[in-house]
């Protein structure tokens, strides 16, 4: 199977390196061990995405997004300076799967890593590490505030193109759905017979 931590009392997110060369992680700590888990940007977006639906859902909309609460200006947390400098886990994320216990009222999260082998003469073998996944438990409080964070180290990079989406590096933007790299649908009106 794989690793149990257990509820964890250190729950975070943040990223590493410049905007545009960053890399993004979770870290988490409980009593039996911590863990580092590498992801991209956009599945950090989407842990945020799932504990903001998750929350609204059972608190009956109590929680809502984090733009949505009026005046708060959310800081995103850095890793705690006593967190170890070399995690008993360190794993690059390939899956993630949320569930709430209703029971206990706990998040938990599980973590399938993936492993990618680089041969010379061929393409990155990319391979799920089923029997290696890692599993944590968090509170509600935990949740909110971790998808807080999330939304703020998000945020913090490069600002994106309103149209397309794509990060802008402060020079000249092509759009590609502003530049005739687009379809162009051609409405015509009918004209009317009398």
């Amino acid at each position: 199977m794989g690793v149990d931590l257990g509820l964890v009392s250190v729950l975070g997110a943040d990223a590493v390196g410049q905007p545009g060369q960053r890399r993004f992680r979770l870290f988490t700590q409980s009593i039996q061990a911590s863990a580092i888990m590498w992801l991209e940007k956009e599945q950090l977006a989407g842990l945020a995405e799932a504990l903001d639906r998750t929350l609204a859902l059972i608190t009956e909309g109590q929680v809502l997004r984090t733009e949505a609460r009026a005046g708060e200006q959310t800081v995103a947390q850095a890793m705690p300076a006593d967190f170890p400098r070399y995690p008993t886990y360190e794993v690059q994320i390939g899956q993630m799967r949320l569930s709430f216990d209703e029971q206990d009222s706990f998040f938990a999260l599980l973590i399938t890593p993936l492993d990618v082998s680089l041969e010379r003469t061929q393409e990155p073998e990319i391979t799920m590490r089923e029997d290696e996944q890692l599993a944590f438990s968090f509170t509600q409080q935990q949740a909110q505030d971790l998808s807080s964070t999330i939304q703020v180290v998000v945020a913090s990079g490069r600002p994106v193109c309103p149209l397309c989406h794509t990060p802008l590096d402060g020079g000249p933007h092509a759009c590609v759905k502003q530049n005739g790299h687009r379809e162009i649908i051609q409405i015509e009106e009918a004209e009317d017979e009398e």
